[in-house]
């Protein structure tokens, strides 16, 4: 299978705003791990790479995500996947860059 990409969301449902937002850098940074093109946006970090290692990362988020401290999280995925390679997070974004 060609490149795929998924969006990922982890909300953390039982903590207060600073907690929250050091449960989410957890969750960023195990994504981030995977050394895969990442980009980190306000409601979601995207991820490109082969379909079999975005699945794993899509495992996993939310149990880093529950080790951090969340209780309870919800978390919301995306995926993008073609017979062929995706459009890329690039081609997608490039001309609303400054």
């Amino acid at each position: 299978m060609g490149l795929a990409s998924v969006a990922i969301q982890v909300l953390p449902m039982d903590k207060g705003k600073d907690e929250v937002v050091a449960i989410v850098d957890e969750a960023i940074a195990y994504i981030k791990g995977f050394g895969l093109n990442t980009t980190v946006g306000p409601f979601e970090t995207t991820v490109e790479g082969d379909y079999e290692t975005l699945m794993e990362i899509v495992t996993g988020v939310s149990q880093i995500a529950l080790k951090a401290g969340a209780g309870e999280v919800m978390t919301y995925v995306k995926i993008c996947v073609a017979q062929g390679d995706v459009l890329t997070i690039e081609k997608k974004t490039a001309k609303h860059q400054d």
